[in-house]
């Protein structure tokens, strides 16, 4: 296998990090590109390179006269950021795989969604807030800019909610914790929901093959589909916790106005977003896709988790409030 060039466009956080490290460890060059503003951990053999794609082309002046085998956009999120890589690369890389995410799919609660499926309607190239509103839209903006720039050397990467090390959101981190806590926890639901996440070096090892192996398409990542019962059993196990799950069905759940942004990675199965954990990746599996499983997902997250600090969700106070409603607190 020839040795690549490759540009990321971000690449000191999470998804971005550990791309970065799938290609050293695949023995490519790596450059990145990045604002400069957030903590960099990368190795001292990637090439630094200053820029803000917020400025559209003005802001990429760090990639003239440069050229590379191939990049991988983990940071654009708005049509401004994306059609300005996008053009400036547009000659100067031979393949160009962007991130997007799950978030484009219009009917989610299809079971299960595949790569097919119909997406959110485009948001205006002129939108530059990102939102929970627009965030799935403005994705799907990127991609058809992508696709319209690069066309067969264009690859459009959707992951489901990416877990593992190095997470700067905390939703999957957030339950690894808890149940390394131990004691009676909140278990969301009756535990025939269902969990899936992708690991994110799993993403970032699928963003190597189709990198070295030049593959163009649209790929859903999503890793193993659990039941809660499953995903929380898997946990204690990872974490050598004893911790109980106390199940809360969703009336009480309602109730006491719990819900996506302090129970994260729950979705009621047969909910109007269920279908985001039940995600295809049959087509990317085909292309080459492997997962190393929940086990080392959540084993390497707690380990990693431990020392670092975490966002808090559902808080200590709230959930014994909830305990005590279902006659298992104090």
């Amino acid at each position: 296998m020839a040795k690549m060039s490759v540009l990321v466009l971000g690449g000191t956080q999470f998804v971005g990090r550990h791309i970065v490290e799938a290609l050293l460890a695949g023995g490519h060059r790596v450059s990145v590109l990045t604002r400069g503003r957030t903590p960099d951990e990368l190795p001292g053999e990637v090439e630094r390179l200053r820029g803000d794609r917020n400025e559209g082309e003005a802001g990429l002046g760090a990639l003239a006269g440069r050229a590379w085998d191939a990049c991988v956009d983990v940071s654009g999120y708005t049509p401004r950021q994306v059609r300005a890589s996008a053009q400036t690369l547009q000659d100067r890389v031979g393949r160009y795989v962007f991130v997007s995410t799950v978030s484009v799919y219009a009917e989610q609660d299809r079971h299960p969604i595949r790569e097919d499926d119909p997406l959110l309607p485009e948001a205006g190239e002129d939108v530059t807030q990102v939102t929970g509103e627009t965030y799935g839209p403005l994705k799907v903006t990127c991609e058809r800019l992508v696709a319209e720039v690069l066309g067969e050397r264009a690859t459009i990467l959707r992951p489901q909610i990416v877990a593992g090390p190095h997470d700067p959101t905390g939703r999957y981190t957030s339950w690894i914790d808890r149940v390394a806590a131990g004691g009676d926890f909140l278990a969301p639901g009756d535990g025939s929901d269902f969990v899936q996440v992708i690991d994110a070096r799993d993403l970032a090892r699928f963003a190597v093959t189709v990198l070295e192996e030049g593959v163009p398409g649209v790929f859903n990542l999503a890793g193993p589909r659990l039941g809660w019962r499953e995903f929380l059993d898997t946990v204690r196990e990872a974490t050598g916790s004893d911790a109980t799950p106390v199940w809360v069905d969703a009336a009480t759940l309602e109730a006491h106005g719990l819900g996506w942004n302090e129970l994260p990675v729950y979705v009621p199965a047969q909910g109007e977003q269920g279908g985001v954990m039940d995600v295809s990746n049959e087509r990317a599996r085909a292309a080459g896709l492997t997962l190393e499983g929940p086990l080392t997902t959540a084993r390497d997250t707690r380990a990693w988790s431990a020392g670092t600090a975490q966002k808090a969700f559902l808080t200590p106070e709230r959930e014994a409030e909830v305990l005590r409603a279902v006659g298992r607190g104090r």
